[in-house]
């Protein structure tokens, strides 16, 4: 059951937790266990059933929130769910069943960011691995955006309605950094690309993978392959032969790749 406080003050507890909301806060709670509202004055709260099948969240993170406050001012998805959950329950009105359906899977979306994102932050919380819904469509994202130049944690952030701070949180508890994902990630592209024959320049492949500085590509492919692109190039790939005469170059039947220890992954 998600509340949303309206107006007033209410302090919600369920077991040995308890909340006090403000205007605008949010709670989660199990209706299938006892639980008290206690308030001083006249208040409105928006309750919203949701089943718990509808949420991509495990049991354990979903029970790490529970009556447990969720404020929007601490940004994240708190921020963009509780004034859309306001905005809908004062303006209920008929709609067709496939719109209806569109705004329940929406909102469950955004609630389930939200609980993956509470229960990573909380003390207790397990570290997410690779497998954590949020973390594989940051991956996926990353992977859609590495041309970018641009992309970075505020955008990523932005994108999947979740806070920097929570973002860096992710990546942290996996044992590396956004940063250092995305340049592995664009790294592994550029390798890919000039492994094959093409007319492309160094630098224009590193460009063409978001990095915008050729210095600091070569660099940085050097710490991770121990050799520079234009080496890496060559030695991926094969020798032209011409000794069938002019018009008529065909490439050797020779391996692609000189060095085992440098095969795509």
């Amino acid at each position: 059951m998600l509340s949303v406080q309206d107006a007033g003050a209410t302090v919600l507890t369920q077991g040995d937790r308890s909340a006090e909301l403000a205007p605008g806060d949010m709670i989660l709670n199990d209706p299938t266990r006892p639980w008290e509202l206690v308030h001083e004055e006249p208040i409105r709260m928006h309750v919203f059933r949701v089943p718990q099948g509808a949420l991509a969240v495990s049991a354990t993170d979903l029970r790490r929130v529970l009556a447990v406050p969720i404020r929007p001012r601490d940004g994240g998805a708190a921020a963009l769910l509780s004034p859309m959950l306001r905005s809908l329950a004062s303006s209920v009105r008929p709609c067709p069943d496939w719109l209806a359906e569109r705004l329940a899977g929406h909102t469950a979306d955004l609630l389930a960011t939200l609980v993956t994102e509470r229960s990573a932050d909380s003390a207790d919380g397990p570290a997410p691995g690779p497998a954590d819904p949020l973390v594989a469509r940051i991956r996926r994202y990353v992977d859609d955006h590495l041309a970018d130049p641009g992309l970075s944690p505020g955008t990523i952030a932005a994108a999947h309605f979740v806070s920097v701070r929570h973002v860096h949180h992710l990546f942290a508890t996996q044992g590396t950094t956004l940063g250092r994902w995305i340049q592995q990630r664009r790294l592994e592209e550029c390798r890919r690309e000039l492994a094959r024959r093409g007319r492309l320049s160094v630098s224009a492949v590193a460009h063409r993978w978001g990095f915008v500085n050729a210095a600091h590509f070569s660099r940085a492919f050097r710490r991770a392959y121990g050799m520079s692109p234009t080496q890496w190039r060559r030695s991926s790939t094969p020798p032209v032969s011409t000794d069938r005469g002019p018009g008529d170059v065909r490439p050797r039947t020779t391996p692609a790749r000189s060095r085992g220890e440098f095969t795509n992954p």
